[in-house]
């Protein structure tokens, strides 16, 4: 299998260190001790997000490992979360947690039912069962917490109904409401539901077959950018999620083995893409170059509509910024950076070094901030979030530990979850021609 770690020098190990132990205590110290669940962000009064649940299921792992937290306590707080879900009212009722193995975007962090009348989530879901499942890698002794959190992490998984959530069609819902059903909009296209797709045929109870993946990949859009060949992808964040969770690495389904790369190396290139661009600079935004880059979905100093250097630009709140046809507002997330260092750790360190001693109003209690904008007009320092996400701190924590030792991918190697849905889904070669 390739390498892809580089050498670490004792400053990179230092930045690294600080920066996965900060980031990891907004989990440690965010999360309901009662429920297990994670806010969505830092803000008073933020509902819980189950997709950064499912996150801080998987850096609780990570804080296991690397001392962060016992090992005990760990495994108890991935209990009592995963004991909170298996417990919680599933039913179409209009404020129930779930329905049919699936759970709401947003939940009350003390109730733990629906809130702000969103959708049962189909990926956001996805990524609470992984976080479930790596868990129950993880945590594999005999004594009763880790044995009870593995038959609930199983069961949970079993619950999710996948042929329900395809509403008769092909390819996966976004997602249903007891209000209106089914969201109109599927996964397709090349996103961070690859993993849905994965857990989606691999799933023991509910599988769905093949054709739901073929359908996702003809919706993919193969582009060429700054001489670079790559599956397209705008927002970064596409191009790591599923990767924190799975080692891609030598593995192709049909779509990659016919183009000779794999999702890896994809996103290796994507994250290079994303430094030319921001190199490149056409649009003029400020503070963009070498160690100025990381365009993806986040927060944002918006809505706001400011002229800047002769141009009127649209600010926006939270948005999924994209490269290289925009939204581009000025908007970089530091997070998203450290997110890609598996895949190019040789622009993405020097970065962090560079953030790090140069823009420290970016980094605070939990690691990064979630975003700044130098181009936004905020007197005379770069505007800067105020905020954390539970969906940004978590792929930093995880993604740092892929790099530094790989512990997540050999993990979810050996889930028959995963290994079930990557062949199903067509996947052949490499660690998994090696597998069970």
């Amino acid at each position: 299998m390739p390498s892809h770690i580089v050498d670490l020098t004792a400053s990179d190990r230092d930045l690294l260190d600080q920066l996965q132990e900060s980031t990891f205590r907004f989990f440690s110290e965010r999360s309901n001790p009662e429920n297990g669940l994670v806010p969505d962000n830092s803000r008073d009064g933020a509902a819980s997000s189950i997709a950064a649940t499912g996150m801080g299921l998987a850096c609780l792992v990570v804080g296991a490992e690397r001392g962060y937290i016992g090992r005990a306590e760990a495994a108890e707080r991935v209990r009592t979360t995963l004991r909170f879900f298996h417990d919680s009212e599933q039913s179409g009722a209009p404020d129930a947690t779930g329905y049919r193995g699936f759970y709401y975007h947003f939940l009350g962090m003390e109730t733990g039912r629906r809130a702000m009348e969103c959708e049962l989530s189909t990926i956001d879901t996805t990524f609470l069962l992984a976080g479930g499942l790596l868990a129950a890698q993880y945590f594999d002794r005999s004594d009763p917490v880790e044995t009870d959190l593995r038959t609930l992490a199983d069961t949970l998984n079993r619950r999710a109904d996948w042929p329900w959530a395809t509403n008769e069609g092909t390819g996966v819902s976004h997602g249903w409401t007891p209000e209106e059903g089914f969201l109109k909009a599927r996964w397709q296209g090349y996103n961070e539901s690859l993993l849905l797709y994965v857990l989606a045929l691999g799933s023991p109870t509910f599988p769905i077959g093949p054709e739901h993946y073929d359908f996702w990949l003809e919706t993919y859009r193969w582009k060429t950018l700054y001489g670079t060949d790559l599956l397209w992808g705008g927002p970064l964040f596409v191009h790591q999620f599923s990767h924190a969770w799975i080692d891609f690495r030598g593995i192709q389904d049909a779509y990659m083995r016919d183009r000779g790369i794999d999702y890896f190396e994809n996103s290796r290139r994507a994250t290079r893409v994303q430094q030319a661009y921001a190199v490149r600079n056409t649009r003029g935004r400020r503070g963009y170059g070498e160690h100025g880059w990381g365009i993806t979905a986040s927060d944002g100093p918006g809505p706001a509509r400011h002229t800047v250097d002769g141009e009127a630009i649209d600010f926006y709140h939270y948005r999924a910024r994209s490269v290289p046809w925009g939204p581009d507002d000025g908007t970089l997330a530091p997070w998203s950076v450290a997110t890609s260092l598996p895949f190019a750790p040789e622009i993405v360190l020097p970065t962090l070094h560079h953030l790090h001693e140069n823009v420290p109003h970016c980094e605070g209690d939990y690691g990064f901030l979630a975003s700044f904008n130098p181009t936004f007009p905020n007197g005379s320092t770069p505007w800067v979030s105020s905020d954390y996400y539970g969906i940004d701190q978590g792929p930093v924590v995880l993604m740092i530990e892929n790099h530094r030792n790989e512990l997540l991918w050999r993990l979810m190697r050996s889930c028959d979850v995963v290994l079930q849905g990557l062949r199903q889904c067509g996947f052949t070669g490499g660690w998994l021609g090696e597998a069970g």
